[in-house]
């Protein structure tokens, strides 16, 4: 049970992660700093402990900005293919409307401007990854 419960931790931590991003970075200069996610993306984020499991053992010597880059690369194939899934099931991912018609997006579901990002965001995951299994 308690990979359960780690699983249902760090999808916490990316839900809210998600919703500080998109606070800090909303296209509306707003003081509230409203920040939102998507029911969806708990099941994603979820994805991020049984990943951690995966492939820390094969990286987690490596230097810090290749295991940044390596994360952020499976982060948006993940981010792609979860998006294609929900396009499939729902008629839409949920922030494909948001992405549609930017210069960086591919396929409006992944958006490679955010890779940075996604980088710095898989180091902190992997830190909290880290924390959870003391």
């Amino acid at each position: 049970m308690i990979h359960l419960e780690r699983t249902i931790l760090l999808a916490c931590v990316g839900v809210a992660a998600e919703v500080v991003f998109t606070a800090l970075t909303s296209g509306k200069r707003d003081r509230r700093l409203l920040g939102y996610s998507y029911v969806w993306m708990f099941p994603i984020y979820a994805l991020l402990y049984p990943g951690f499991r995966i492939l820390l053992p094969l990286v987690g010597d490596w230097a810090w900005p290749l295991r940044g880059a390596l994360y952020a690369a499976i982060i948006m194939v993940c981010e792609l293919l979860t998006g294609l899934a929900l396009r499939a099931a729902v008629g839409e991912a949920p922030w494909e409307p948001e992405y549609r018609g930017h210069k960086w997006a591919v396929l409006s579901l992944v958006r490679l401007d955010f890779f940075p990002a996604w980088a710095a965001g898989a180091l902190l995951f992997e830190r909290a990854y880290r924390l959870l299994t003391l």
